[in-house]
């Protein structure tokens, strides 16, 4: 006991044993420091690439310019963390070489149990050069619903209106419908008591929408009177649509119900609405 206690401690004395554990603790401590370094110079050149790109006479969408900028700091995140890695393996005395061949083959078998993985990895890269959504854009995936906050390599994250964040498989998106990329469409019907106020109810519809166009910014164009949609003994309904832009179908309807209500009501005319948006 006593020489294996010798033995110990005169490894624990050993002042080579120290000096090699502090080179490697700064070794890797500066592989660290350099690797965040890296990734941050190369975040900021990036983003000072697509600003410069403002300026120039061809250019992608902003939409996809805020997609690809996200997914390409992914990608040097990643990139820069596995060289840092590697690094740091060799640092510890492991040779890098034969892990990478082994790892070879052993991820060579594990993916025939990863291609979720890999589908996860192909499906996002085609939602970006197809463009079918982008950063920002308000979408419907499956039963999600939200805004779209990150397109990653694996994963897309959707943030509802009630601030629920949902992580989705990007291999797993087989529908998208996006409400951002096409104007949207309101449509409000206001129903009248059918007492022989038609004519002049139609009258204060078409002057009243008529008034509107270039009143609200929302707007593409003055909203249509449609006509007459339902008659019956009691009451008629009328239809209007309004071509909005994306996403504002929801807050025009609310100001075409308050205008109509107001302009009815000083022409003396009860009415009701039903409103649906698209």
């Amino acid at each position: 006991m006593d020489r294996i206690y010798d033995n110990v401690a005169k490894e624990i004395l050993d002042e080579k044993i120290w000096l090699l554990m502090g080179e490697g603790i700064i070794k890797i401590f500066l592989v660290l420091l350099l690797s965040r370094i890296i990734i941050t110079i190369g975040k900021t050149i990036l983003n000072k690439f697509f600003k410069a790109r403002l300026r120039s006479p061809i250019r992608v969408t902003e939409r996809r310019e805020a997609t690809l900028i996200k997914l390409l700091e992914n990608i040097i995140t990643y990139v820069i963390n596995f060289i840092a890695l590697l690094m740091i393996l060799e640092i510890l005395g492991l040779h890098v070489m034969p892990l990478l061949a082994g790892a070879g083959v052993l991820g060579l078998a594990i993916g025939f149990g990863a291609q979720s993985l890999v589908k996860d990895i192909i499906t996002g890269f085609f939602v970006i050069f197809e463009d079918q959504f982008s950063v920002g854009d308000y979408i419907k995936i499956n039963t999600f619903e939200g805004e779209v906050i990150e397109i990653g390599l694996r994963t897309t994250k959707i943030k509802s209106g009630a601030g629920e964040l949902h992580f989705i498989p990007n291999g797993s998106i087989i529908q998208v419908t996006n409400y951002s990329i096409l104007n949207s469409m309101a449509i409000v019907d206001v129903t009248i008591p059918n007492d022989g106020s038609t004519e002049r109810a139609e009258k204060v519809l078409i002057d009243l929408l008529n008034s509107m166009e270039g009143k609200y910014e929302a707007l593409i164009k003055a909203p249509e009177f449609l006509g007459i949609e339902k008659i019956s003994p009691e009451e008629i309904v009328f239809r209007i649509k309004a071509e909005t832009k994306p996403m504002h179908h929801i807050e025009i309807s609310r100001i075409l119900r308050k205008e109509i209500s107001a302009a009815l009501d000083a022409s003396g005319i009860k009415s009701t609405y039903n409103g649906s948006e698209s």
